[in-house]
């Protein structure tokens, strides 16, 4: 393990491990709704990037890739019908468990579940208003990150948006995360994976100055609350 001063790319989620406990998976894919609406602040991403694209006479698509246990999904589906706008949610996973519990779920009205992977969908010549992913950034190595954005530019061409969160490292943000958890350890969040993945995470991911350092043209990085980073591409520049 290195310290937080480094990025930890060595380091790897449990939940990531073929041989995962298909129990302790349920239980993280079903409690992941609960963390992410505190640490990944989802309301701000539709708020500031998904709402003022979308439309109350057209339905716009949205594509969330790694969608894990589609929470995000979800939410923003609740979110713009809640405010009268037509959305549909493509949710893909390179991770065959998640998608097979999100089909076990019940079904939301324009929440389209494909086992595609973003290269896929780009080769095809899909076209989506947004691409988004929360907390994929990290699992990635260098030529996944860059073929992840090269993806999202094509997907999202033609006018749309790639908007990209993450966690950014830091000791605070590790403490923060380690003290929050710690109440829940033993009940909310027993047999999981979420307490000890999410704090691999943390040491996984990167820093603001990290990301805008290996950034191709025409993207940048925005910090956001809590200890989140964004990475941007606009097709409209």
């Amino acid at each position: 393990m290195t310290g937080l001063r480094e990025r930890d790319a060595d380091a790897h989620e449990l939940m990531d491990d073929p041989g995962a406990d298909p129990g302790m998976l349920a239980k993280t894919y079903e409690r992941f709704r609960l963390v992410n609406a505190v640490v990944s602040n989802q309301r701000a991403v539709y708020t500031r990037w998904i709402r003022p694209r979308l439309s109350a006479s057209e339905t716009r698509r949205v594509l969330d890739i790694g969608t894990g246990g589609a929470d995000l999904p979800r939410a923003l589906l609740r979110w713009a019908r809640a405010d009268g706008l037509r959305l549909e949610v493509t949710a893909i996973d390179p991770d065959s468990r998640a998608l097979d519990w999100v089909l076990r779920q019940p079904s939301e009205p324009g929440l389209v579940l494909r086992r595609k992977t973003s290269r896929e969908l780009a080769a095809a010549d899909e076209r989506y208003e947004v691409v988004t992913s929360n907390h994929v950034l990290h699992h990635l190595d260098g030529h996944e990150f860059g073929a992840l954005l090269a993806d999202s530019e094509r997907l999202a061409a033609g006018g749309g948006l790639a908007v990209h969160g993450d966690i950014e490292r830091s000791r605070a943000g590790y403490l923060g995360f380690w003290l929050g958890t710690l109440p829940f350890a033993r009940n909310l969040l027993a047999g999981s994976y979420i307490r000890p993945d999410g704090l691999t995470s943390i040491r996984r991911s990167h820093t603001a100055a990290e990301l805008a350092a290996v950034l191709p043209p025409g993207w940048r990085v925005r910090r956001g609350f809590p200890s989140r980073l964004e990475v941007i591409w606009d097709a409209d520049g």
